[in-house]
């Protein structure tokens, strides 16, 4: 059982990281403005779902396992980047002629999923959870691998918080440019352009130095 000082110097740490402007923020944000809360929502629930995949391939040792094999990083990577590329595509090609409140939970599963997929595949979070979780982990109280559950589980329920509330207020923003002239249009776009950043983003991280 993990101890409660640590257990709050984690969620402070957490805390730090969410603010800390990144790919799942700008994931959420831009899907809230085009779409609406709800979108926010599936985003944020993708988002905790993924991380809580990524929680039980660290406690398992797979994260290690894949991190150990030089080109996973590449694969992941490229994988990555061009399902990025692929949803800015159909995000640019149905500027304005598509909403989500309007198509409902057909659209609200395939946000959730959108976002699971673009965590998991993200190198940076399977190393993230191998370097990070690990850190707060303190043999002497017991199963490693089950405090490394717990902590991952502590993580994607604050994940799901923060994320849910962010994109509702992002979403309250979209909801405010809707009516105005050029709005769906110009929110589809731009959710089209941080797909595409988030590509680029992905496709020029470094490799980890070997240790």
């Amino acid at each position: 059982m993990i101890a409660g000082s640590t257990l709050a110097l984690f969620l402070l740490a957490v805390l730090a990281l969410f603010l800390a402007p990144g790919p799942n923020m700008a994931f959420v944000v831009s899907h809230a403005i085009a779409s609406g809360p709800r979108a926010g929502l599936a985003a944020a629930l993708g988002i905790a779902a993924a991380d809580l995949v990524h929680t039980l391939c660290a406690a398992t040792g797979i994260t290690a396992l894949v991190a150990a094999w030089p080109p996973a990083f590449d694969l992941l990577r490229w994988a990555g980047a061009l399902y990025l590329v692929g949803l800015a595509w159909q995000a640019w090609r149905l500027s304005g002629t598509s909403s989500f409140d309007a198509a409902g939970a057909s659209s609200f599963a395939r946000v959730v999923r959108m976002a699971w997929l673009n965590n998991l595949v993200n190198p940076k979070a399977l190393l993230f959870f191998m370097v990070f979780l690990p850190q707060f982990v303190d043999p002497a109280r017991g199963s490693v691998p089950l405090q490394l559950v717990q902590l991952g589980v502590v993580l994607s329920a604050a994940a799901l918080a923060f994320n849910t509330l962010l994109g509702a207020c992002s979403g309250q923003v979209g909801r405010w440019l809707q009516g105005r002239p050029g709005a769906a249009r110009l929110q589809s776009r731009l959710l089209a352009a941080v797909m595409l950043g988030l590509a680029v983003r992905l496709l020029l991280l470094d490799r980890p130095a070997p240790r």
